[in-house]
């Protein structure tokens, strides 16, 4: 996608969400004063402003904001305006409830959170038109306006609603993508159980069955329902463009959290002119710098590549876990800094000052409850002077080592119900893969299945339980020339309706793997099973285990004991140029290690073996330079060598060949010459 920047904005962003209309007006003055003191340059404003802007229907009060965006315009901050359509007035619902979304259940929910919205509503559409339209004819030229920026987390936290608006609405996508009720029937399977429908006026939503309901009528609603968020999401930014050409639109992503699988972000990530996303740590005792590395990557991979912006993230704690510990000190500017390292061109924060009233006034701030003496106000003004000094990294691309697949529609068919065992988790073994992965020091891409991949030597598919036949050929294409490929247990198995791929599993992959799979063997609760493998290594599995038929691969590690003692588990297979591993297992931490190095060595990717675990090193390019980014996560100093010599930008020391690194420190090296 085509790389484009916030209007005006010439070094990186650094800022928040600004709720003015949370405080009196003398409070503006001060933040601002602040805002220049900590060298904030965009702020994002109005996302929740729509019962202030039009009180009552077609009645407006534009003064306050007018007030607002001059304020920071003369003070030098850059604004992205949200449309504040993720929260309609209450007489917005209280003439047309049936605007409120219901669940599969039929519960209706009520007014008084936010995001609560049938997007199939005709009359919500028509009012989030009408306001988008008020801000563009009156703001297009607002010499602050940098951005603007759409809704707010799209399905969160509702993204599919089940009412009769929502049934006539989801008939209609039926009708346009498959044509005839038989081809719905064929691609649900409807033979089974004797659900045949004769006309689409008897296809509702999957409401709540007795029993488990159909699949690919649930997988094919959870697609319907991303279309029609994003279809809402380009009718007010084509708003937006109309009227406010020449500045670009973005809406607010949360790529990697679990708690927003509902968006196929490789298709909102072409309809966007801005990639942005929100990271938020979750704190369950995992490593939560390894999980933020991942967001990083997978939303830079959902821009093409292209610098995208961190549009929030959190100076502190949060309030929405069921504990919310304090980031320690340092930790703010290191997880900041590791999202510029790889690819975003500034940090933002939810939110500049800390509400006082509110489901969120426990969520940290910019300006916290302790004001300006503290150490979170010392930290972000120091934060504040870093993203200053690294301005000219702005537009320049991270460069990745290898790439995982990653698609939204096989997360979808994996969460259906009834699958051969409850204690597969395919997230978890995404998260588990990119954490070997991180833990060798590589960088990582996310590319869709069937996207070219020929740029990686090493490609790793955690999880990828649908695969369509191009994906299929699409992989075994990029092994033949010369690509290795690793792929994990129960990837392969259906088609993009959720029916079984004709023949043997792992259907769409077994030619590119060299095998079949005659059977699948979950293993129970707590039970494991141990693999020899080369030079009597062992390794560990647990949750899965198959009975693998090799036809043409190679056995590198066998069962040892188990119902499949003595037969394959982990496979090698030498395809054109290339090669392709399949593991049968779900390996543990050590296990994966072990692989993947031996995959690397396959694919001819260079280990970073004298790093120290928790130091990642990652490089942006462009056409200001190379720099290369030390985090160091760690307890202990670091000491990292560099392929050259250069300025290290928040020191201004030089850098000869490699830098010591302090424990918990960020230091970023533009190379010289490069």
């Amino acid at each position: 996608m085509p790389e484009t920047a916030p209007e005006g904005l010439t070094g990186l962003a650094f800022g928040g969400d600004y709720n003015p209309e949370q405080w009196p007006e003398e409070v503006w003055q001060e933040d601002v004063r602040l805002m220049r003191e900590a060298g904030v340059t965009m702020v994002s404003v109005g996302i929740f402003s729509w019962a202030l802007l039009e009180p009552s229907p077609g009645t407006y009060d534009f003064g306050w904001l007018d007030r607002v965006l001059d304020l920071l315009h003369d003070n030098g901050v850059r604004v992205d305006l949200g449309t504040p359509t993720v929260v309609p007035p209450v007489w917005f619902y209280r003439a047309h409830p049936e605007a409120l979304p219901v669940a599969a259940d039929g519960t209706r929910y009520e007014f008084g959170s936010r995001g609560a919205i049938c997007h199939s509503n005709a009359d919500y559409r028509a009012a989030a038109a009408n306001i988008t339209t008020k801000l563009a004819e009156r703001y297009a030229d607002h010499p602050a306006l940098a951005l603007w920026h759409v809704h707010n987390e799209y399905g969160v936290p509702v993204s599919a609603c089940y009412c009769d608006s929502c049934a006539a609405h989801f008939r209609r996508w039926l009708a346009r993508t498959y044509g005839t009720v038989e081809a719905v029937n064929e691609a649900w399977g409807t033979a089974f159980w004797g659900q045949r429908y004769t006309g689409f006026e008897q296809i509702n939503p999957p409401r709540t069955t007795p029993t488990v309901g159909n699949p690919g009528q649930a997988l094919d609603y959870r697609r319907f329902a991303d279309v029609t968020l994003r279809e809402n999401f380009t009718a007010e930014r084509d708003i937006l463009h109309r009227l406010s050409p020449g500045i670009p639109v973005t809406t607010n992503f949360m790529t990697a959290l679990s708690q927003c699988d509902s968006i196929d972000y490789w298709a909102w990530g072409r309809e966007v002119d801005l990639v942005s996303n929100d990271h938020y740590l979750i704190t369950d005792g995992r490593r939560t710098h390894v999980n933020l590395a991942m967001a990083a990557d997978l939303t830079r991979s959902v821009a093409g590549g292209a610098p995208w912006l961190l549009l929030e993230h959190s100076t502190s704690g949060v309030n929405w876990q069921p504990r919310n510990p304090a980031k320690a000190p340092g930790q703010m500017a290191r997880n900041s800094l590791a999202h510029v390292a790889r690819g975003s061109d500034g940090a933002m924060f939810f939110q500049w000052r800390q509400s006082r009233r509110g489901a969120e006034k426990f969520h940290s701030s910019m300006v916290p409850h302790a004001g300006t003496d503290s150490r979170v106000w010392r930290e972000v003004v120091e934060l504040g002077a870093h993203l200053d000094a690294l301005g000219a990294v702005r537009g320049t691309r991270t460069v990745a080592d290898a790439a995982v697949l990653w698609d939204w529609h096989s997360w979808w068919a994996q969460g259906l119900q009834w699958r051969p065992s409850e204690d597969h988790d395919p997230r978890e073994r995404a998260d588990a893969f990119y954490e070997a992965l991180y833990d060798h020091h590589l960088t990582v891409d996310f590319a869709h299945p069937e996207a070219d991949l020929s740029a990686y030597p090493l490609v790793v598919v955690p999880a990828l339980y649908l695969t369509t036949e191009a994906a299929g050929a699409n992989l075994r294409r990029y092994v033949e020339r010369g690509g290795t490929l690793v792929v994990s247990y129960f990837s392969g198995i259906v088609d993009e309706h959720d029916a079984v791929h004709d023949g043997p599993y792992p259907g769409a992959l077994r030619d590119v793997l060299g095998l079949t799979v005659e059977e699948f063997s979950p293993l129970l609760a707590g039970e494991g099973v141990r693999l020899t493998g080369p030079d009597e290594a062992e390794l560990t599995g647990d949750v899965w285990t198959e009975f693998v038929v090799p036809r043409g691969a190679e056995t590198v590690w066998t069962y040892a004991d188990g119902l499949t003692a003595g037969r394959p588990a982990v496979t090698r297979y030498r395809l054109g140029e290339g090669t392709a591993w399949y593991v049968s297992t779900r390996l543990d931490a050590r296990g994966l290690g072990v692989l993947l190095g031996r995959a690397a060595d396959d694919a001819g990717v260079a280990l970073r073996t004298e790093l120290p675990r928790d130091v990642e090193v990652v490089r942006r390019e462009g056409e200001s330079g190379t720099y290369v980014f030390v985090i160091n996560h760690s307890s202990s100093d670091a000491k990292v060598p560099l392929d050259g010599n250069g300025a290290e930008v928040l020191t201004g020391d030089r850098a000869a060949g490699g830098l010591v690194v302090p424990a918990g420190a960020v230091r970023a090296v533009r190379l010289d010459g490069r």
